[in-house]
């Protein structure tokens, strides 16, 4: 794809790098976008998804990398954004060993300049043939290990933090909470909100994580993805693929608090607008979720892989939230735009 191509594309934010790469022989396609090393060498996950075009995939990764840079000032530690997307073969999940060796390559390529572990569509096995291959690799078993738990974790702490602005109160007892997406990390945000005695609405594609959520908790129903918005709640937990906050659902939506693990939640910035107006709080998703990349970075500290300094990192974004929503109320701007200031400010420092 031609240069000028990628800095026509809305989601271009002046990225450092942006490199599309291929591999006849396993047929490994994808594209590493790299948004900003200011700060620090670049981290950001791997994604494994069957896009319908290049271009789908290049605004994915630009927005993703973007986003990257983004949680890794507000969580407070010192490295940049990139991100890489695998566009898979139409809805193949099965990666071949020599899929995944070709791809470790490419990486070994990029082995100072940007980390990468797991993301959609990668497993911890995937993980762990590609530390094999390139030292880039971050999340492996003998190290932080999965990002997920954590992930979960923070997005808990930041619905904590979206409560005790609105009411003084942490507790999730007797709340009412729609989880879309029972992956991973929404599923183990679901068991962490149960233990408080949250009352839980859950929706899945796979009907499999619908029946585990009803065994494994009480006080939780089971609502179609599609029908998210139109049941009234205290919290909505947006855990899947993202852009599920459209238009038509942020005018539309009955709940006090959006707060989820999703990457990439508002289709645009006018949804965070159009939220906040409304007297919708709204946790920015790169906010919410920075507990995965605050454990996998952790493993890159001098001192080595700490998990009570994970812990409380996590911890302190219920504090980071309070402190964007009040930041929010006193100027009258919406929280999504107040995020994004804050890093941009980082990054133009």
């Amino acid at each position: 794809m031609e240069q000028s191509l990628i800095k026509k594309n809305p989601q271009f934010d002046n990225h450092e790098l942006v490199s599309f790469f291929f591999d006849k022989e396993t047929g490994l396609r994808g594209i590493i976008a790299i948004h900003s090393t200011k700060l620090g060498p670049a981290v950001g996950g791997t994604r494994y998804f069957p896009y319908n075009s290049d271009e789908e995939a290049l605004e994915d990764v630009l927005r993703l990398s973007r986003s990257m840079s983004y949680k890794c000032i507000l969580a407070g530690v010192k490295y940049g954004g990139g991100k890489c997307v695998l566009i898979a073969p139409s809805q193949n999940k099965i990666k071949a060993k020599e899929y995944l060796e070709a791809y470790g390559r490419i990486l070994k390529e990029y082995s100072t300049k940007f980390f990468t572990g797991e993301d959609v569509g990668m497993s911890q096995n995937d993980i762990e043939i590609l530390g094999k291959i390139t030292p880039n690799i971050i999340g492996t078993k003998a190290k932080a290990g999965d990002p997920s738990p954590w992930a979960a974790l923070s997005t808990y702490y930041a619905i904590r933090g979206a409560l005790k602005f609105l009411y003084g109160d942490t507790s999730l007892k007797g709340k009412k909470i729609i989880i879309k997406g029972l992956g991973k990390v929404g599923m183990e945000l679901a068991r962490l909100a149960n233990e408080e005695g949250a009352i839980l609405l859950v929706s899945d594609v796979d009907k499999k994580r619908t029946d585990q959520a009803l065994k494994s908790f009480k006080n939780v129903s089971v609502i179609a993805p599609s029908e998210f918005s139109s049941h009234e709640c205290d919290i909505f937990a947006p855990c899947a693929l993202g852009k599920d906050i459209t238009d038509y659902i942020a005018q539309k939506i009955e709940v006090k608090i959006i707060c989820g693990a999703a990457n990439n939640q508002l289709v645009s910035e006018k949804e965070g607008v159009t939220l906040f107006k409304r007297g919708v709080v709204y946790v920015p998703d790169y906010v919410a979720n920075g507990g995965g990349l605050i454990n996998v970075v952790a493993e890159l500290s001098n001192g080595g892989y700490n998990k009570e300094n994970v812990l409380q990192k996590c911890k302190n974004i219920e504090d980071e939230v309070v402190t964007i929503l009040k930041e929010s109320k006193e100027t009258d701007t919406a929280p999504s735009e107040i995020a994004d200031r804050i890093a941009k400010r980082a990054l133009e420092q």
